[in-house]
């Protein structure tokens, strides 16, 4: 039996249903039913709390940029990366001003109430080798500034329409990297790694086929990069009119894209070529052994156009400014990495054994071909730790057998495999120390 009139459980007043908007929220066990003009005042009571405490909030904000940006002064975060990121100089410094400016700029905003005179977002094109550091540094500057970082394979993404990942799916990601904070993720760091991959595959030239996972895919990302409201859907929810969406703001979301662009020398050769013989390289074809010198001095006088004709679109280069570029680690450098940051992959090891009473030694023969099984693999900084996992593992399975001190030496021929670390006791090490002294 349909009904038709109710007792509001709040206003107390009788209240007749003459059409669907005056349906109630009635529970029928219980009789408790809320007519709609009680749930238009809890909607408007709810709308006004939210912007006092979204005001709070931005005073709040305001306040902790002013602290931010006081200790972290640009030689301040460079110094701090110094601590994890061996070379690379010019690239800290790059990213450490980036990262200042963009603070600032939100400062700004907030200070001037979002007048008319704003000040533009300095979003990052990061371009490096495999294994440069690239990642690396960026993840140590979010610690430092304590702020949400979120990393998204920009290959997977595809344009709408197609079946893939939306660009949407790199904000979900910073979403869920700041605790699903709508306010930290609005003010977090996006990554996008392998950007080249979606380069449009005719470079310069327009295509005339469907092109789902390049130029689609950064014409998706220009709103997003240059500061618009963002829907997605919860992790797991199907994407549909009626689902529930979660909206994040990108406009103060720092956008840094980043990948090996591997060929973009070929591009700055060419260019640097045609033009006068005493600017860079010139008419000089360096050998074979100078390759990464090369490299390094070509990738540093990198231009919007070479990117363009690399295949990324204008509007996209348009919306980050800033190019970053890093360069090839050498032996040298790859030793230094093995041994020198405060994260080393050699201090971790070490740390690692000392739990179980023992001193883990390296001879310097054997980081040195460390680093050359790394450049031969060509994978940079990020194979050093799994060639050492791999000459550890046995070591690692043993030495928890027993709890005596002992003393572990790794040397030039465990790395090549010709032979199994050796394990000293750490009585004997003393003795023979003293006897050599």
């Amino acid at each position: 039996m349909a009904i038709e009139s109710f007792h509001c459980s709040l206003c107390g007043r009788r209240v007749k249903i003459q059409s669907r908007a005056d349906m109630p929220v009635l529970d029928p066990n219980t009789g408790f039913g809320i007519c709609k003009n009680c749930i238009k005042n809890i909607y408007n009571f709810i709308e006004e709390d939210e912007r006092r405490n979204s005001r709070t909030n931005k005073k709040n904000f305001n306040s902790q940029l002013g602290e931010l940006l006081a200790k972290n002064k640009p030689h301040v975060i460079k110094e701090y990366l110094d601590e994890f990121i061996i070379m690379q100089e010019r690239a800290k410094k790059i990213l450490s001003v980036a990262a200042y400016n963009h603070y600032k700029r939100m400062k700004y905003d907030l200070d001037n109430h979002g007048g008319d005179e704003e000040i533009d977002k300095s979003n990052v094109i990061i371009m490096g080798p495999t294994g440069c550091g690239k990642t690396a540094m960026l993840s140590h500057l979010s610690r430092l500034l304590d702020i949400p970082f979120a990393v998204t394979d920009a290959s997977s993404l595809t344009e709408a329409g197609f079946v893939g990942a939306d660009v949407e799916v790199a904000v979900r990601n910073l979403y869920y990297a700041a605790g699903r904070d709508i306010e930290k993720t609005e003010h977090g760091i996006i990554y996008l790694d392998e950007f080249d991959k979606i380069a449009r595959k005719s470079g310069a030239n327009n295509s005339i086929t469907a092109d789902p996972g390049h130029e689609g895919v950064q014409q998706g990302l220009l709103k997003m990069l240059e500061g618009s409201v963002v829907e997605f859907t919860e992790r797991g929810q199907r994407k549909h009119p009626e689902a529930p969406t979660i909206k994040v703001d990108t406009k103060n979301i720092l956008f840094i894209v980043g990948g090996a662009f591997v060929g973009i020398e070929k591009i700055i050769e060419k260019r640097v070529r045609k033009g006068d013989s005493n600017i860079g390289f010139g008419s000089e074809i360096p050998s074979k052994e100078d390759t990464d010198a090369k490299f390094n001095e070509l990738i540093h006088q990198v231009r919007p156009e070479d990117l363009m004709k690399y295949g990324i679109i204008p509007e996209i280069i348009g919306r980050l400014p800033v190019i970053c570029t890093l360069e090839t680690l050498d032996e040298d450098a790859l030793l230094r990495i093995l041994t020198e940051p405060k994260n080393a992959p050699v201090k971790q090891y070490e740390k690692l054994l000392a739990m179980d009473n023992v001193k883990l030694e390296f001879e310097e023969e054997a980081l040195r071909q460390v680093a050359k099984m790394a450049i031969e693999r060509k994978t940079g900084a990020r194979s050093l730790k799994g060639i050492i996992e791999d000459v550890m593992l046995d070591v690692m399975f043993e030495i928890p057998k027993t709890t005596e001190p002992r003393r572990v030496v790794i040397t030039e021929a465990c790395i090549k495999g010709e032979e199994s670390p050796k394990i000293f006791p750490l009585e004997e090490t003393v003795i023979l120390s003293k006897e050599s002294a």
